[in-house]
């Protein structure tokens, strides 16, 4: 958070209204619906860079999520130096390792059997970009004074929908990937300890030959995920 020691509430004049009748934004909506659907996670990466540019647009689409007291208590460190992804890939791999060895237990392995992952990570060097998203657990004043952050999960969350979602509309993919324990990357990346990393988003364009399980393709029918109650 920037703001001052004391901020007001100050209200505005609505600064965008982007409404449409109701037929228009249903075709907007199912629109966007099968554009999303075009989404996957992929794990197999072409190693053609992308330009900076693109990631830092993406992640200013990412700040613009809601938060609790608009806080924003999130920072992305964009990483393209091949040293670094290969300490990253060394960590996680690590970590991987005991992991499938039983660390995860027979259930857990169980489930991810259909997604067809394992304890090597070649998509952490491969990727042009890594993505590291740290969540802020408390913030601090220019005066060295603490001050709490709100909802500091939920806004992450929503922030890091809203990248996934921009790198999606900028014709790139990425994977959701939550190695842990992660505290390393807070030195690797000059982070502070008020922040927690909590994910790692490899970045880039498909391989010519990449696929996705076909399990992953299994979405919950909207009457499994959706309930109304109407008027």
């Amino acid at each position: 958070m920037t703001a001052t020691d004391t901020p007001r509430y100050t209200p505005l004049p609505l600064p965008d209204r982007v409404q449409q009748p109701d037929d228009q934004a249903l075709t907007q909506a199912e629109a966007f619906l099968a554009y999303m659907r075009k989404r996957h996670s992929v794990r197999d990466f072409d190693t053609r860079p992308v330009p900076e540019a693109i990631l830092a647009r993406c992640i200013e689409a990412a700040g613009t999520a809601p938060s609790g007291a608009n806080n924003q208590p999130w920072h992305f460190v964009a990483i393209s130096d091949p040293a670094m992804k290969a300490r990253i890939r060394a960590a996680a791999e690590e970590e991987e390792r005991a992991f499938y060895a039983g660390g995860a237990g027979d259930e857990w392995l169980a489930a991810l059997e259909p997604i067809g992952t394992g304890a090597s990570k070649p998509h952490l060097t491969d990727a042009p970009w890594l993505i590291v998203v740290f969540a802020q657990r408390w913030g601090t004043r220019p005066t060295g004074e603490r001050f709490k952050n709100y909802y500091v999960p939920e806004s992450v969350g929503i922030a890091t929908g809203f990248l996934i979602a921009a790198l999606h509309h900028a014709g790139l993919v990425c994977l959701e990937h939550t190695p842990n324990p992660m505290k390393f990357l807070n030195e690797l990346c000059g982070r502070p300890a008020s922040e927690k990393p909590v994910m790692i988003l490899p970045v880039g364009y498909p391989a010519a030959g990449a696929t996705v399980p076909a399990h992953a393709k299994q979405k919950k029918p909207p009457a499994e995920i959706l309930s109304i109650f109407a008027r």
